[in-house]
């Protein structure tokens, strides 16, 4: 089957680090095709942040023009950092301005605890505790009970090279001491996190919503396709 059979997907990554697109494109089902471009964000600041979304919108365009049946805008913070219900609504316009469907990373995880019944959860993150704290404010502003939103040290350059590991000690030790959950949600796509998903699904007894993996289902949603994946999670090998 040939790259774009099944669909083609734009995606606007926020920064140039690699293995975030490898791993989204990994997860999907063959036949699907990927134009992907990219905001520049570089420090991970919160005037980047808000700065990003503008950028994006000029990718979104782009990709339209390049013929994308959905345009992905991976990165959490840019929509998150400026409330609840944000994400939605500019989504709606830029679908309604560009003529293509677009999917937000945010979009895509609340989608994913409301299909999955998750209404109390913990978070991590490699960000810190000022932008934790609004991250925080997001999903409890959407209705969520938010038990912790920690984040794990790391320079923002460098996060894609934190030891699986290592989040795997982190998730555990954040979890079991805000009491556990409905779920445990590693936000942000930088960090190499899909091999112990499903140890710390195993492990914790709950479930896991990664930026990835949620964006993923999401994406398949709106392709109208439904190619279940094990090892990585309950909601890519159930696919509600």
């Amino acid at each position: 089957m040939y790259y774009g059979a099944r669909g083609v997907v734009g995606l606007v990554k926020p920064t140039y680090r690699p293995g975030v697109m490898e791993s989204f494109i990994k997860l999907m089902p063959e036949g699907v095709g990927f134009i992907p471009l990219h905001v520049g964000v570089r420090a991970g600041t919160e005037k980047e942040f808000l700065e990003a979304l503008a950028i994006a919108e000029k990718k979104v365009a782009k990709l339209a023009e390049l013929g994308a049946d959905v345009v992905v805008i991976m990165g959490a913070p840019p929509t998150m950092l400026r409330g609840y219900g944000f994400d939605t609504a500019v989504a709606r316009d830029l679908h309604e301005k560009y003529g293509v469907p677009v999917l937000t990373a945010t979009i895509a995880q609340v989608e994913a605890f409301k299909a999955l019944g998750i209404r109390r959860l913990v978070g991590i993150t490699y960000f810190k505790d000022d932008l934790n704290c609004q991250f925080a404010k997001f999903f409890q502003d959407g209705g969520f009970e938010v038990a912790a939103m920690k984040g794990l040290e790391a320079p923002f350059k460098d996060v894609g090279k934190i030891p699986p590991d290592e989040i795997y000690g982190f998730a555990k030790k954040v979890f079991l001491e805000a009491g556990g959950a409905d779920a445990l949600y590693m936000l942000g796509a930088g960090w190499y996190n899909l091999p112990v998903i499903e140890p710390l699904e195993r492990d914790l007894r709950t479930t896991v919503i990664s930026s990835i993996p949620a964006q993923v289902w999401a994406t398949q949603k709106r392709l109208h396709l439904r190619a279940p994946v094990k090892g990585y999670g309950r909601l890519l090998e159930e696919m509600p």
